[in-house]
């Protein structure tokens, strides 16, 4: 026959935290040099205790400067960023090679640069401006038959990268501190600084690599005013963290944009088609818009279906308030 055991205490169930509420925003991170972007993003995802966090547009180990961090449903409107003209300024040594085409790669060869003035740099330069094909590096996050090629890079194997087509606005030479050169470049998306310190040392003659590399802005977004990991972490002990960032409609600034009534606000939020008149108060079909409440309240990216001849939401986001709300003007 079993016996019971002595009477015990009841235990209490353990206090849990609940997971904070969802933020949706934009930062803009400085971020520093010596770490990848996937850290900074773990980083800021512990400090500030957000699970949907993600950054818009990769910077190497060796860049600094401007990277976008998308909380909540920001996140959504990333391609919007990645896809947004970037600035850098490239800092390049030039007669020396290496295997990464920056200074953290091994040095694979050394050549004398010391023929080349400053008018032979400049003109080699201007090739690269407008639209040019380049070689993606084999150091990058690109993927050749299921993996990344700085795996198949550091296992010793290269493979043919096809040349894509990227777009170069501007180029200029900043300083002249020779055998270092330092440019100013303002591209497209897919465009690899690395490769342009590599192709340019190629055209010379000499070799070239990366010493050096700052995004200086990403589409909107400046790093002269962006925030440091520093001033993230001050603001996640304080509880003041959220107000370092930006409504999620920031990445869209250079759309038209368009106010709706509340009754279309609801069609909008549905998913439904709707018409927005005609006239110059209204954007043009031919690219996406911002949408707005009559309110001001940001709703959604649309884009106009030519068949249908109405415009069809997009990206239609339902965003939690910031700092007791966003303030938002449309363009229009």
């Amino acid at each position: 026959m079993a016996t019971a055991g002595p009477p015990g205490r009841a235990r209490r169930p353990s206090p849990t935290t609940p997971p904070p509420e969802q933020v949706d925003g934009i930062l803009n991170l400085r971020k520093p040099s010596g770490v990848t972007s996937m850290e900074v993003v773990r980083r800021i995802k512990r400090l500030t205790r957000q699970q949907r966090v993600g950054h818009a547009g990769t910077l190497d180990p060796l860049a600094d400067g401007v990277l976008p961090i998308c909380f909540g449903q920001a996140t959504r409107l990333m391609e919007f960023l990645v896809d947004a003209p970037k600035v850098y300024r490239a800092t390049m040594l030039l007669g020396v090679i290496t295997d990464t085409y920056d200074a953290q790669g091994a040095v694979v060869e050394v050549r004398d640069p010391s023929a080349l003035t400053r008018e032979q740099v400049e003109a080699a330069m201007a090739d690269f401006l407008g639209v040019v094909f380049q070689v993606p590096p084999m150091y990058s996050a690109l993927k050749h038959q299921g993996k990344r090629l700085y795996d198949l890079a550091r296992a010793g194997v290269e493979v043919e990268r096809a040349a894509r087509k990227v777009q170069v606005y501007r180029i200029s030479l900043l300083q002249w501190d020779f055998p270092s050169v330092t440019i100013e470049v303002e591209c497209g998306r897919g465009f690899y600084i690395r490769s342009l310190a590599h192709d340019l040392g190629m055209v010379l003659g000499c070799g070239a690599h990366l010493t050096a590399l700052t995004r200086l802005r990403s589409g909107p977004l400046r790093v002269e005013e962006g925030v440091s990991l520093e001033e993230v972490e001050q603001g996640a002990e304080e509880g003041t963290w959220k107000g370092l960032l930006h409504a999620p409609d920031v990445a869209l600034q250079n759309m038209d944009a368009a106010v709706v009534s509340r009754g279309m606000e609801q069609a909008i939020r549905q998913g439904r088609l709707v018409p927005f008149g005609s006239g110059r108060m209204y954007p043009a079909p031919v690219n996406p818009c911002r949408i707005y409440s009559a309110d001001g309240r940001f709703l959604a990216v649309g884009r106009y279906d030519f068949v249908k001849g109405l415009w069809r939401p997009e990206k239609v986001l339902d965003t939690h308030p910031l700092n007791g709300g966003f303030e938002v003007t449309p363009s229009r």
